[in-house]
């Protein structure tokens, strides 16, 4: 077991060993107390908060891990720059009345290279999938390690992964846990200008950060557009109008079914249809990803 330094004293238990969290898991779960997973990369903000919260309120005792895994991430500078603060999220966890956080090392969650290969097309070769080789793989990898650890009755996911959630899905009854384990989708939560919160806003200077809400300011006043307008009509004015804001620029913008996550030509097409939206900010460039709901 592991305490966060520093002055701020914790209520709740912080583990860095698998073996170690599953014994308290087994006294909980011998008590007939439920359990909620909130898997993260740590780097914690109020969007991550909001899934804690949920999962307190709806299970007995909470496990929140804090790991960044680097089998998913196709860009290693990416995983370098990503953010870390372990003190803070673990303050920010005890706020929000988990009774858990877990917080190993890469050596522990990988003690051998994980050589598992998963892959659920359309869901995990599409967007995300095809710009980022592998990406879905190290999710599956790390996802299903933590699943077969803590063995939760729920596991909550922001809807700012969305396509991840999906992924997700098809992960869990792969692996055989459909019937015991279900997946919580939470709503996204933004900043007050719309932009979504997301671990990597904390790496945008206050320039990047001044342009970044045009993301969501297109994406929303498309929804409207989209009315009277084509699928391909509203692509094209969501790519151009983002572009045209100096500093961002779009990698790929994709109407799609929103089950299947494959491209739709027609709003008539299905009765489910989401935009997904990934943007350059800034000069580094920092990845930012959103999306929209034309039909639910």
């Amino acid at each position: 077991m592991l305490l966060c330094t520093g002055n701020y004293k914790l209520a709740m238990k912080v583990f860095e060993k698998i073996v170690d969290l599953q014994n308290e898991l087994f006294l909980v779960r011998k008590e007939g107390k439920s359990v909620g997973l909130v898997p993260t990369m740590g780097a914690l903000h109020e969007g991550h908060a909001s899934l804690i919260r949920r999962s307190v309120k709806e299970n007995d005792v909470t496990v929140v891990s804090v790991f960044l895994n680097p089998t998913q991430f196709n860009d290693k500078g990416d995983l370098e720059r990503y953010p870390r603060n372990l003190k803070a999220d673990c303050k920010l966890v005890e706020g929000c009345g988990a009774q858990y956080v877990f917080a190993p090392s890469v050596q522990e969650m990988y003690p051998e290279p994980d050589t598992r290969q998963f892959e659920f097309p359309p869901q995990s070769t599409v967007m995300e999938g095809a710009k980022r080789p592998g990406h879905f793989n190290g999710v599956c990898q790390v996802v299903s390690r933590l699943f077969y650890i803590v063995r939760p009755n729920r596991a909550y996911f922001g809807e700012k992964d969305w396509q991840q959630i999906a992924v997700v899905k098809r992960l869990v009854d792969y692996i055989g846990m459909g019937k015991t384990l279900k997946i919580v989708e939470c709503p996204i939560v933004r900043e007050d200008d719309g932009l979504a919160m997301s671990s990597r806003n904390s790496l945008l200077t206050k320039e990047e950060r001044a342009i970044a809400p045009n993301i969501y300011r297109v994406l929303k006043e498309s929804v409207e557009y989209a009315k009277s307008h084509t699928v391909e009509e509203t692509h094209d004015k969501v790519v151009a109008d983002i572009n045209a804001v100096d500093g961002l620029e779009v990698e790929y913008f994709e109407i799609v079914d929103g089950n299947t996550l494959l491209d739709v030509k027609s709003w008539d097409d299905s009765d489910y249809v989401v935009g997904c939206i990934t943007v350059y900010c800034g000069k580094t460039p920092i990845r930012l990803i959103d999306h929209i709901k034309y039909k639910a």
